[in-house]
């Protein structure tokens, strides 16, 4: 496994879904050496775990417990590993998910992932640029200002039974959480490599999290 020079290991999970190389990407205009890799000695012995996403919320589970990757990421997060979930990636970390029936998550934040309501005016998917404003403080978010736009494209987003993991909302319809922040879980429903300066500001903080873990 290729580590960064002299710092802590991130690694972007592999299982065959979700913007790879787009998320790799968006570390290294943070400055930041992030590797992909789909190997579950790769997630166990990683510093920092950078859960992304795209598509169906039952097919990536699927993936995930094909491929091993499902005890090395409840692992990481279990260690106390600073992790990261993008879009999906943050849906995935919920209870339950009603996108094409009934399907579990990691069950790591009690709650459930919904779909956009249908309303005259609303189209969905949710996709382009909209606000996140937070909620309660964050080292994820630390110099990005309220209200600040982020990228979207998704139709269902997550309803977290504690309102206190919520570090940021967007309206849409409705009010969802776009941002979680508990412990040393993280999770947008935006995508940060897509979402310019602010977005490579969180990954760039998400790199400064998990330097300061390996730290400690």
């Amino acid at each position: 496994m290729n580590s960064m020079a002299n710092g802590p290991s991130l690694v972007i999970v592999d299982y065959g879904m979700g913007n790879l190389r787009s998320a790799q990407k968006g570390f290294e205009a943070a400055g930041i050496d992030a590797i992909v890799s789909g190997d579950p000695a790769d997630v166990e012995n990683a510093d920092g775990v950078v859960l992304p996403g795209v598509g169906a919320f039952r097919d990536c589970m699927s993936n995930l417990s094909q491929a091993r990757l499902i005890d090395p990421l409840q692992s990481a997060i279990r260690e106390g590993r600073p992790f990261l979930g993008i879009c999906l990636g943050m849906q995935l970390l919920l209870s339950l998910s009603e996108e094409f029936g009934l399907h579990q998550g990691l069950d790591v934040i009690r709650g459930r992932v919904v779909r956009f309501p249908s309303a005259r005016n609303l189209k969905v998917p949710h996709m382009g640029w909209n606000r996140v404003h937070q909620a309660s403080p964050t080292p994820l978010l630390e110099g990005v200002p309220d209200g600040a736009y982020f990228y979207f494209v998704h139709s269902y987003f997550a309803v977290p039974e504690d309102p206190g993991v919520v570090a940021g909302w967007t309206e849409y319809g409705t009010r969802f959480a776009s941002v979680i922040s508990t412990g040393n879980v993280f999770a947008t429903q935006f995508h940060p490599e897509k979402s310019d300066k602010w977005g490579i500001r969180v990954l760039g903080n998400f790199g400064k999290i998990v330097s300061g873990a390996r730290e400690v």
